[in-house]
């Protein structure tokens, strides 16, 4: 079971670093959203997961861990904030520049060429 959760831990780690890499706003946005929630799965495996574990320790049977659930709690809502905040500056900055690519400007093109410009010139 330890080697089918980190192959997917694994997994998801590097499909969110490859989308992380590309060009577009858009495909940064969901690589960022992908590393995030591998994380999450990482910090509560590394709580271990216990079966039939009382929460509150009540006795000699085994407790379950609450520390890994609260942090990943907090995890998801900082990183829905966060996801929040990156879509808006993405959507701005596709406003301001006309393109979505990361540097501002579409492979092939003069650097000070936007979408705006050429609609300007006419």
């Amino acid at each position: 079971m330890e080697f089918l959760l980190a192959t997917g831990i694994g997994f998801v780690t590097a499909c969110g670093l490859y989308l992380m890499l590309r060009g577009r706003s858009f495909t940064v946005v969901l690589g960022l959203s992908l590393f995030g929630y591998a994380v999450n799965v990482f910090i509560f495996v590394m709580g271990r997961l216990w079966v039939n574990g009382a929460p509150i320790l009540g006795g000699t049977s085994p407790m379950a861990d609450p520390l890994p659930q609260a942090l990943v709690l907090t995890a998801i809502v900082i990183g829905f904030a966060t996801t929040g905040f990156v879509i808006e500056l993405a959507l701005r900055s596709r406003h301001e520049s006309g393109s979505d690519h990361v540097d501002g400007h579409e492979p092939g093109h003069a650097v000070g060429y936007s979408a705006s410009s050429e609609t300007s010139a006419r």
